[in-house]
């Protein structure tokens, strides 16, 4: 918020002020950049074979650490 909407804001009521805000959102939301359905797609496909490798390295990694313990203290 720049100063003078600060200044106008301060001096509206409550329902005006949540009108403001809900004005400025859809503002800020109208500059965003959506993306496409392909790109959706891939993001999404990436996130999810990242998230698969991530688990399979921290799995692989307390099957280790496991063993190491069971060795060590029996």
């Amino acid at each position: 918020m720049t100063e003078s909407t600060e200044h106008v804001a301060e001096k509206l009521g409550v329902f005006a002020r949540v009108g403001l805000f809900y004005r400025q959102i859809v503002s800020e939301l109208a500059k965003v950049v959506w993306p496409t359905r392909k790109q959706l797609s891939t993001y999404t496909a990436v996130v999810m074979v990242f998230v698969t490798f991530v688990i399979a390295v921290v799995s692989i990694f307390d099957l280790a650490i496991t063993k190491l313990v069971f060795w060590v203290f029996g």
